[in-house]
């Protein structure tokens, strides 16, 4: 692979109403003027039934075995991460263990009104269910009842500012990233106008949470891709627990810490119509899992700059002590070789790093035994152009870890802000 240098170490449709009537409900009707309360009023909450014992047995009669108690569900099953606020969810959230990335295309012929029913349509259905209720017309409301820290995030790509005719509130850095050569690009992962990213710890609250969006886009937009990523199962380690990822390193030693000041200066735009919200650049990378296996652990932390049993440094004891990049061998040559991944991708002012939520991914094996599996790497900030793209230059020149990693997809979208209960995510840009 170029430039890698050499290791020196060993529809809109009409759906039936849930009261099974003749009538039918379109999901546009259900957005204008006062047919939206009147379709609430409908669909109303989720019934839950349960069975209860029998109390007593009539006389002479032999007394009924008492029905087996139904197992509990974990509290955390019925976990809500609010979904109104200044800024969208899913982003300072801390990572559920499960997620899909969904990139959309816009159909011919979507403008600014159609992209705000769109928009007021999604933002509808994420807000009911992140919060356990079903989305309007669910067929699967049941499906709804355990939100499980479910978070729906809605983003941008230069082509549904161009769509709306807003280009000029687009941020400049949300557009096609610099060719690197370590890329090889595949538009099957690449690009689109919309992104919506569905996170939960729970994979079947993620699957019901996707059916319901893609039901409610196609008519505004088509899939241009679906990928999904995994964590831990929630609750496997301890809250703040740096990850793993698929080669074992632990990944994310070196974050941004919500609502700290660094935290808000990276992260959050602070003026224009965006202004609450932020960017993301999400890669997929593949992992080169049959030569990483092959490789020795010696080598694997020289690559790297840090132990893989524990995180540290290799000028360290533990995983967050600061990596010292002026420490030398006996011999003179750097101990963190300056081809190290650590180094290169060092950023020393808070403020100008990346909010890291990186996912595995895993595709399955080949017939020859191969695997298809990496990460989805997801890096949000306030400015693409001065906080992603420097660092990934240096890495793309020489990183000793380009040798195990090939990025096969890159997409860019802007993060809107929150909204409030009577509002929509977009509305500053599209309303």
């Amino acid at each position: 692979m170029a430039n890698r240098a050499p290791i020196k170490a060993a529809s809109m449709g009409e759906r039936p109403t849930a009261g099974g009537s003749g009538r039918r409900l379109t999901r546009r009707g259900l957005l204008s003027g006062g047919a939206l309360a009147a379709a609430a009023t409908v669909t109303g909450a989720v019934a839950v039934t349960g069975s209860a014992a029998t109390d007593g047995a009539a006389a002479g009669a032999s007394p009924a075995a008492p029905s087996p108690a139904a197992p509990a569900a974990s509290p955390d099953a019925g976990a809500v991460v609010p979904f109104h606020g200044p800024h969208q969810a899913g982003v300072a959230t801390p990572p559920q263990a499960h997620a899909v990335f969904v990139g959309f295309d816009l159909r011919k012929g979507v403008g600014r009104e159609a992209l705000a029913r769109m928009m007021r349509l999604l933002t509808d259905d994420a807000r009911r269910l992140t919060q356990g209720r079903p989305a309007l017309a669910d067929t699967e409301p049941e499906l709804a009842a355990l939100p499980a820290r479910l978070s729906v995030t809605f983003g941008f790509g230069p082509g549904l500012f161009d769509a709306a005719g807003v280009g000029e509130h687009r941020p400049e850095s949300v557009a096609a990233l610099p060719a690197f050569t370590i890329d090889r690009l595949r538009r099957e992962w690449s690009g689109g106008d919309l992104l919506v990213q569905i996170c939960a710890d729970d994979p079947l609250t993620v699957t019901h949470a996707l059916r319901m969006i893609v039901k409610d886009a196609r008519a505004f937009a088509e899939v241009r891709w679906t990928q999904r990523g995994f964590r831990r199962a929630a609750h496997s380690q301890p809250g703040g627990t740096t990850q793993r990822n698929v080669m074992g390193q632990l990944d994310g030693t070196v974050n941004l810490v919500a609502g700290t000041p660094d935290f808000d200066r990276a992260v959050w735009i602070e003026e224009g119509r965006l202004r609450g919200g932020t960017t993301l650049v999400l890669r997929r990378i593949r992992a080169e899992m049959e030569t990483w296996d092959a490789t020795d652990t010696t080598a694997k932390e020289f690559t790297v700059g840090r132990r893989l049993s524990d995180g540290a440094p290799l000028t360290g004891g533990r995983e967050h002590d600061e990596p010292d990049f002026d420490r030398l061998t006996p011999v003179g040559f750097p101990v963190i070789s300056e081809y190290a991944h650590i180094r290169r991708a060092h950023v020393p002012d808070p403020g100008l790093r990346m909010l890291r939520r990186v996912y595995n991914y895993d595709e399955g094996v080949a017939a020859d035994g191969t695997a298809d599996c990496g990460l989805l790497f997801a890096a949000f900030q306030a400015d693409i152009a001065r906080q992603f793209i420097p660092v990934q230059r240096r890495l793309a020149e020489a990183d000793l870890l380009n040798e195990w990693t090939t990025p096969i997809g890159s997409a860019v979208f802007a993060i809107p802000p929150g909204c409030g209960p009577d509002g929509w995510i977009g509305e500053t840009l599209l309303g």
